[in-house]
Formats: C-alpha cells, sequence, structure tokens
C-alpha cells in the first residue's frame, strides 16, 4: 500500500501497557525500538513508547487493520508479559505527526504504574498529560 492510499484510511488509536519479562534486559528496549520505528514506518503507525526499566506503556496510533496487526504481535512478543489495552478508539487526526515511534524513558516506577492501573479515557488523559515531562528520543 502505497503513503498516500495509507493517508486516506481512518485512524485507530490504542494505549496498552506490558511488563518486561523476567528474562530480558532493560538494555534491549534500544534494539527493539530501532527495529519497529522501520516497520511502523511501512504500516504508517506512529505513537510513543514509554518504558520505565520495568514497564512499558505504548500509545500507537494508524490504519485500524495495521494496529490490530501490530497488537497480536505485541500479544504474542516473549519479550512482554501481562499486556493490557487501555484504551482503544477510533482516532480523528493524529496525536504523533512529527515523528514516526518516539521512544522515552522515564525515572520512577510511579508514573507508569499510575498510567497502568487506570481504564478508557481516564488512561489515556493521564498519559497524555505526562507526556510533556517526557525526554523523547526519535
Amino acid at each position: 500500500m502505497t503513503d498516500e492510499q495509507q493517508q486516506k484510511l481512518p485512524l485507530h488509536e490504542v494505549l496498552y501497557c506490558s511488563t518486561l519479562a523476567q528474562d530480558q534486559s532493560p538494555a534491549a528496549v534500544g534494539s527493539i525500538t530501532s527495529r519497529a520505528r522501520a516497520r511502523n514506518a511501512e504500516r504508517g503507525i506512529t505513537g510513543l513508547l514509554v518504558f520505565d526499566g520495568l514497564r512499558f506503556c505504548q500509545h500507537l496510533e494508524g490504519p485500524r487493520e495495521a494496529v490490530d496487526t501490530l497488537m497480536r504481535q505485541i500479544e504474542q512478543d516473549p519479550r512482554h508479559v501481562d499486556v493490557r489495552v487501555l484504551y482503544e478508539a477510533p482516532l480523528e487526526a493524529r496525536r504523533y505527526s512529527g515523528f514516526g515511534m518516539g521512544l522515552a524513558e522515564c525515572e520512577g516506577l510511579d508514573l507508569m504504574a499510575g498510567v497502568q492501573v487506570l481504564d478508557g479515557e481516564a488512561a489515556l488523559r493521564h498519559f497524555l498529560e505526562l507526556r510533556p515531562s517526557f525526554d523523547i528520543n526519535c
């Protein structure tokens, strides 16, 4: 599918949290992100991955089919455990049009734990409110 065709598809967003599997090193997150950036760009997926050394919280956006496919892959990826979708809905306009897939590592387990215990719009709102405090690498 061409970029132009992807841009015409309705957008969908998902916010999920997961935990790094015990046999994985936190240092692996950088290499995971580099591979994911190229693959997600091909699929028209943008977003932000936040990692606190233990938990992942990722906000994804893109064509529904591409986002659904990616979520199935994430749920089956042995590097993640306890994958839980907190929010999912159609999206009018991209929130991450300035970059493809950002990575932010945050200090303090409390920030992502606070997102992880919420559901629905409350989880999304809390995540978006935290976004300005993240040092995002694109």
